[in-house]
């Protein structure tokens, strides 16, 4: 457990010790470096697309420094005998929340669990959390977890125009407090939860000339933004061990 967490009195005008945000699949990879990992929610439906070779598929890019990668996705895009993403890494079609059978299919322990951008799709994120630690050959690695943050800046704003964004894929959207209440409750070892810092990769993409210039321009004033005030930042990472 983080020294921030254990202070956590869950007063409203406690202050909370938010460290400066960082960027997401930046962050992930380098958790991943050199290690076996089991990706969770692997498949984006966007990635094939609009994502592969662009460095900003998260599945694709931990392949790129990791040993070896098993993705598990229920997607009816994985077909059943799976799919092979790069010489070291493929994608299983399973329920993550059954990875125990996972697992055995696949005779495979990680080092590393990563569920990036996951819990905010499920109905019981607690109950997801609380699988994991129950799963004995888990237990003591690590997981990387990634999800939206609900005080994030442009929710703040646009809320100011009686609007919100939220997918309608998304079931929950969570903040620091509710994300360590989740951590305790799941019996978590030990954690750290880390803000990203928003990033339009997408519409940098396409926008080209002038309207690009300025959403990199917009991306950059939000950063700033996101630094002085960490609690507003696009989402966290939960860094932990099962």
């Amino acid at each position: 457990m983080s020294a921030a967490a254990m202070e956590l009195r869950y007063e409203p005008l406690e202050r909370l010790h938010v460290a400066r945000p960082v960027d997401r699949i930046g962050y992930v990879v380098d958790a991943c470096r050199g290690r076996t990992v089991l990706d969770l929610g692997a498949m984006d439906e966007t990635a094939v697309n609009a994502k592969r070779g662009r460095g900003t598929w998260l599945h694709e890019a931990i392949a790129a420094v990791a040993t070896r990668v098993v993705g598990v996705d229920s997607s009816p895009s994985v077909p059943p005998a799976g799919l092979e993403t790069a010489p070291n890494a493929r994608i299983v079609r399973g329920d993550i929340h059954d990875l125990s059978r996972v697992l055995d299919e696949t005779a495979f322990v990680p080092d590393i669990v990563v569920a990036g951008e996951v819990i905010e799709h499920l109905p019981s994120p607690l109950a997801f959390l609380r699988g994991l630690a129950s799963i004995d050959r888990l237990r003591g690695r690590s997981l990387v977890l990634t999800t939206p943050n609900a005080t994030a800046l442009h929710n703040v704003a646009i809320g100011l125009m009686s609007r919100e964004s939220t997918h309608a894929d998304h079931l929950c959207i969570l903040s620091y407090k509710t994300l360590h209440s989740l951590c305790r409750r799941a019996g978590i070892a030990r954690w750290e939860i880390v803000p990203y810092r928003a990033a339009f990769p997408e519409m940098r993409a396409r926008n080209a000339g002038a309207r690009g210039a300025v959403v990199a321009a917009g991306e950059r004033a939000v950063n700033a933004l996101e630094w002085l005030f960490p609690l507003l930042s696009f989402g966290y990472i939960v860094h932990a061990t099962l």
